[in-house]
């Protein structure tokens, strides 16, 4: 085969991924930014020209700065859980004890279950008459709402993404716990270290550009929940648990509303490269710096 023609032979492997990124990325990411400077509301299969307009309308929305307070609260509830409790569990699971294997595969396995079924499951755990309720009852406490009552809505389904999130993370801190070297745990014991101490001045600084890249997953992870929402409470009570994707997909297939939908999408697009422009800025600067 001619030398000229081999050099194109690596892009011709690459085509397929590429073909697939144009189809399902990149046509759809410059269709949404043109969309969004469109309006649907009179006409949607002949919309207008709307130039900044619906920018305009979405920033004076109340209902918007609702989803938007909403989807930065359970980014707070769920967040911190995730980055830390992951932690703990993977160094409790990299000690060396009977029957880690199935420890493992046991906190792993809400991973590869379907989020679907793990909010059904949970809706019946949540439901009035559920067993949460139950166990409740038995102490002599009222039954709560908890997917019902404003105060419990979001709470509860933020236990849902952290119980799914645990083993994804746990696994994460797993493999970066291999790479701290073992003769430093071996002088703080010399030092007297116990191992609280152990964790606290050697695993802990070595696992800082993880724990920053866990949690800016676990961050852009948190603005783009949706299923959980979907199944569980659709929103409610009273627009409480409504975040930004559930606000994009009500705009776009309930209220055929293309325009609002693809410019919320844009907003949420600003914010999410805010948090990756961070994990640039704080993880892969610092990365190979210890």
């Amino acid at each position: 085969m001619n030398t000229y023609y081999k050099k194109y032979i690596p892009y011709l492997f690459l085509l397929p991924a590429m073909v697939l990124l144009a189809v399902f990325f990149f046509i759809p990411f410059f269709q949404t930014i043109i969309l969004s400077f469109q309006d649907y509301s009179t006409d949607i299969y002949n919309p207008t020209y709307a130039g900044i307009n619906n920018y305009k309308i979405l920033l004076h929305s109340s209902e918007f700065y609702q989803t938007l307070f909403n989807t930065f609260l359970f980014l707070i509830i769920a967040v911190p859980v995730l980055a830390i409790v992951p932690l703990i569990v993977a160094i409790f699971i990299n000690q060396k004890i009977r029957g880690i294997g199935l420890y493992k595969v046991l906190i792993y396995l809400p991973v590869v279950v379907s989020i679907v079924v793990v909010a059904i499951a949970f809706k019946w755990l949540y439901a009035q008459e559920g067993i949460l309720n139950y166990v409740l009852e038995i102490f002599h406490i009222n039954a709560i709402g908890w997917l019902t009552d404003t105060k419990f809505a979001m709470l509860s389904v933020a236990i849902v993404t952290i119980y799914k999130g645990i083993g994804y993370y746990m696994m994460i801190y797993l493999s970066a716990l291999i790479g701290v070297p073992k003769d430093l745990y071996e002088a703080s014991e010399v030092d007297g270290a116990n191992e609280f101490h152990k964790h606290l001045n050697v695993t802990i600084p070595h696992l800082m550009p993880v724990i920053a890249l866990v949690v800016t997953i676990s961050s852009i992870s948190a603005l783009k929940v949706f299923a959980e929402i979907y199944v569980m409470t659709k929103g409610g009570p009273l627009n409480s648990t409504k975040t930004i994707v559930y606000y994009i997909y009500e705009k776009a297939f309930e209220n055929l509303d293309l325009s609002m939908a693809s410019t919320a999408s844009v907003v949420l697009l600003i914010i999410i490269l805010v948090f990756s422009f961070i994990n640039i800025t704080f993880f892969e600067n610092k990365r190979y710096k210890l």
